[in-house]
């Protein structure tokens, strides 16, 4: 009797030919860059209250973020140039090496440099884990591959606030690094046994002078928090913020570009749909990066529970992606406009039902935030993809993740500044971290309401377009 054959895209063709232990291994990639924000977020106060770093809490996921915008952007080159499995073992071995620096950190800025190593390293994990599906799955396998990566994530919404919580309570938020630390030199010796040698991506140059500009724009903005002067903060705020814009006009006539050549136009349907990704994330940022410690400080919530509030943003996101997934046509467009507005609702409730009210008003808030994006992001992506040229698809693909790390990056230095403005570096306190929540989401209010008029000005363009 002849051995039965694996039907074309199932899971047993999914993981024949030796792919289960590389299946593994790209899912354990992809949980390290997925679970570390929400691990952080949960275990901040923590962090602020054995370092001193209360003043820093935007620089510790600006810092990662900032460092994941490189690393994608440079993922296909270095891919290109060392191969698949060394590349791999790398970027495994130099996210476990932040992750060390962060646990046995003296002092902040020891923390702070190694959560950007942790950016760096984690950014290109998960940048290889996507080329690698590419390089060793066949194309027939790709929809159910891609649907367990993005499992994942829905996963570590639910482990992440656990395990930070587990660690913060006990007094031990070292041992979360520590965690990862374990997990990702795992990884690095799993590459270099599980994946094949000479395999390489599609190489390719680093728009270098682009991503100096972004880092130059978020680490201006990231500077405002020390300034400790309304005036000043504004100057640094401003002249970040117009750097990220300058770094656009320099990206459309540059010859390795970063975006498509119309992304800085407000008038075409990938600019608008960049625009609307950008304001949404970065309004967004100001729960993750200062929920936990508010609900710590205000509300006398374990780390454990502050932890899992933030996640309920993104189990709703997840939540709301699979319930619209099969939409088409016209119910595209709204979906993209109720995102938005209901992304906005969520910030501005922040203002009034972080610090006070019940609990399921709390919840409400988080649950439209997440909705919002779970509504809006994947037809917005389609939306922008599909208006691009053919030649640039494939760079509008990494775009869109360079634009959301980018927004998420400025939107935690912005946050940063204005709660440091409020008080919230002077130390965690009740008066303080009242201040900071009304002070940050009543200026994340106009920023998510910005996202709804270029999201109603992207949807008739991108109808018109057929996109």
């Amino acid at each position: 009797m002849s051995p039965a054959v694996a039907a074309p895209g199932s899971w047993k063709d999914v993981l024949a030919e030796g792919r289960l232990a590389q299946f593994i291994l790209i899912c354990l990639a992809v949980w390290l860059h997925a679970a570390d924000s929400l691990v952080t977020a949960t275990i901040m106060p923590s962090v602020g209250a054995d370092l001193g770093g209360y003043a820093y809490f935007g620089w510790a996921t600006a810092g990662f973020l900032l460092g994941s915008v490189v690393a994608g952007a440079s993922a296909g080159w270095l891919t290109g140039r060392v191969g698949l499995r060394t590349a791999f073992a790398f970027s495994a071995a130099l996210y476990a090496a932040g992750c060390l620096m962060s646990a046995v950190a003296p002092d902040i800025w020891t923390f702070l440099i190694g959560r950007l190593v942790q950016g760096v390293g984690g950014g290109w994990l998960a940048g290889f884990a996507s080329v690698a599906v590419g390089l060793l799955f066949p194309d027939r396998t790709l929809p159910k591959v891609y649907a367990v990566m993005t499992g994942i994530w829905g996963i570590a919404t639910l482990i992440g606030p656990l395990l930070g919580g587990v660690f913060a309570d006990a007094g031990h938020w070292r041992w979360a690094f520590g965690a990862f630390v374990i997990q990702a030199l795992a990884v690095a010796l799993a590459a270099l046994v599980l994946l094949p040698r000479g395999e390489k991506g599609q190489g390719g140059a680093i728009p270098a002078r682009q991503l100096l500009l972004v880092g130059v724009g978020v680490s201006a903005i990231a500077g405002a928090d020390l300034m400790g002067g309304f005036m000043l903060a504004l100057v640094l705020v401003s002249a970040g913020l117009a750097i990220l814009v300058y770094s656009v006009r320099v990206d459309v006539r540059a010859q390795v570009r970063l975006l498509p050549v119309s992304s800085g136009d407000l008038s075409s349907v990938a600019g608008l749909g960049f625009a609307t990704m950008f304001l949404m994330t970065a309004a967004s940022m100001g729960f993750t990066v200062y929920g936990p410690a508010i609900l710590q400080a205000t509300r006398g919530y374990s780390a454990l529970a502050a932890g899992y509030v933030v996640g309920v943003e993104a189990l709703a996101w997840t939540a709301a992606a699979l319930a619209v997934s099969n939409l088409t046509g016209a119910w595209r467009s709204r979906m993209v406009r109720a995102g938005a507005i209901s992304a906005t609702l969520g910030v501005a409730m922040f203002i009034w039902v972080l610090t006070d009210g019940p609990l399921w008003s709390l919840l409400a808030a988080a649950i439209l935030l997440g909705a919002g994006f779970g509504l809006s992001s994947a037809f917005m992506n389609q939306m922008v993809l599909a208006a691009l040229p053919a030649e640039e698809r494939g760079l509008g693909g990494g775009a869109i993740n360079t634009v959301r790390f980018t927004g998420a990056a400025a939107g935690a230095a912005v946050a940063g500044a204005i709660a440091n403005l409020a008080g919230f570096g002077e130390g965690l306190t009740i008066e303080t971290a009242r201040s900071a929540a009304y002070a940050v989401f009543a200026v994340a209010t106009p920023v998510a309401a910005l996202a709804i008029v270029t999201a109603w000005r992207l949807t008739p363009r991108a109808e018109a377009a057929g996109a």
